[in-house]
């Protein structure tokens, strides 16, 4: 194979060291190989970017290992190129596993360049990214706890997950506290529904019956503590990400002045960051541009743009940007038949993210998209139908940050009319296989 890169390095990555294989090749052929283990802490890794750097090394390979690649690419990636690529990409012979062959194999795979270098993106987007995976955890274990309170309440025949829809509702809460406080008498506590909640009054007064001993409502008073701790860390990253999403869009802040008082240099950003009327731009335009798609809320919208970026040139098409989320399927062809395969492994996150807003979508009323999910599942099932659903947001996201435009919305109407020409061509045929033959003229042109 051709030789790409002379001095590169393969680094083989584990939690408490890093094997390092550095190759090297001479103007005259000749080749030399430098292997040397480092640990992971930080003062590790800055002896591994000073050795590499004076072996005059520019290209380094590792692969994406869980979570054990980021701190080393972190400190790795201002002074190289660094490529994090799959470890299904880059496979050692059978037989011969060691970590210092490991690191030999990855250094020699990355000199002759068939590695293809997963998307890294750059360090502000990684930080909101961080934020929304947070987030995006306390979600999931909020869900968590309410389940684990259902039980402990069908453990105590209380059926109020029957009647009302939110356990964490205003009416189901303060019903569970007043439970919580000894209140036992089921007509006041049906007393405390709101709104529309309290013409089922006689049906909650039968669900709040039960056999509730003191340590079932010990119980669901620390999960109604837990629940309030976790809304108020959720609160927190919220605001946390409308800051970064906001400052992405403000220029740099100038350099303080010599001689000024603390607050030099701050000033000159806040009137713009105040200013409502100003155009979005970065990461709010991008938000607002997911925002418009049914479906798509705004803390779906956030994970999204952390997700996949704004800059869409890094996807060389929108199938690609599909592959990489994980909402395509694999290809299994063998003997000239095409097997039936599941959905790529791709990034969970945005792939999660999709799947909820295709739920979303699909009930929207009058939409293209609700039209294009029903057309589906009437011949795929509803599985099939939301990913595909979620596959098709994707592509439409994709093409709204690449030029910058809102979405429009077609209507169901739209949906038919692509279908219209593909219609009339199978119905067609198949009055011709029947013997028949017919001519098709618009109905305009027949009245005229």
């Amino acid at each position: 194979m051709q030789l790409v890169y002379t001095h590169c390095a393969g680094l083989d990555v584990h939690k408490k060291t890093v094997v390092a294989c550095a190759r090297i090749v001479q103007a005259d052929g000749t080749r030399t190989t430098h292997i040397r283990t480092f640990p992971t802490t930080t003062a590790g890794l800055l002896l591994l970017v000073d050795w590499l750097l004076s072996l005059s090394i520019t290209h380094v390979a590792m692969e994406s290992t869980g979570e054990f690649w980021k701190p080393v690419y972190n400190l790795l990636e201002g002074s190289f190129t660094v490529l994090v690529v799959n470890a299904q990409h880059m496979k050692q012979v059978p037989g011969r596993k060691t970590d210092v062959k490991d690191a030999e194999w990855i250094a020699e795979l990355l000199a002759q360049g068939p590695l293809r270098p997963s998307f890294v993106p750059d360090a502000p987007q990684r930080a909101l990214r961080d934020l929304t995976r947070q987030r995006t955890h306390l979600i999931q274990e909020r869900a968590s706890v309410v389940q684990r309170m259902q039980k402990v309440l069908e453990w105590a025949n209380i059926k109020l997950a029957s009647v009302v829809s939110d356990l964490t509702g205003v009416s189901a809460r303060a019903m569970l506290e007043a439970l919580v406080a000894g209140q036992t008498d089921v007509r006041l506590l049906a007393e405390l529904a709101q709104g529309r909640l309290r013409t089922k009054r006689p049906e909650l007064e039968q669900a709040l019956r039960g056999t509730l001993q003191p340590h079932h409502a010990f119980m669901i008073a620390q999960h109604l503590a837990h629940l309030d701790f976790l809304e108020e860390q959720i609160a927190a990253f919220d605001a946390q990400i409308e800051t970064m999403i906001q400052a992405s869009g403000l220029p740099p802040a100038p350099p303080p002045a010599t001689g000024g008082g603390e607050t030099d240099g701050i000033d000159l950003v806040e009137p713009q960051a105040a200013d409502s009327s100003a155009t979005p731009s970065g990461w709010a335009a991008a938000r607002l541009i997911c925002d418009a798609v049914p479906g798509i809320g705004a803390r779906v919208a956030e994970t999204i743009v952390a997700e996949l970026g704004t800059d869409m040139s890094r996807f060389p098409s929108a199938g690609h940007a599909a592959s990489w989320a994980g909402l395509v399927p694999g290809q299994h062809e063998s003997a000239g038949k095409r097997r039936p395969t599941r959905i790529r492994k791709g990034n969970r996150y945005l792939k999660a993210a999709l799947i909820q807003a295709a739920h979303g979508a699909s009930k929207v009323k009058e939409s293209f998209l609700a039209a294009f999910y029903r057309r589906l599942a009437a011949r795929r099932g509803k599985k099939k139908a939301i990913v595909a659903l979620a596959h098709k947001i994707l592509v439409i996201v994709y093409s709204l940050l690449k030029t910058g435009e809102m979405y429009h919305e077609r209507g169901v109407a739209a949906l038919s009319e692509c279908q219209k020409d593909r219609l009339l061509q199978r119905l067609q045929r198949r009055i011709g296989q029947l013997g028949y033959r017919v001519n098709l003229e618009p109905m305009a042109a027949a009245a005229a």
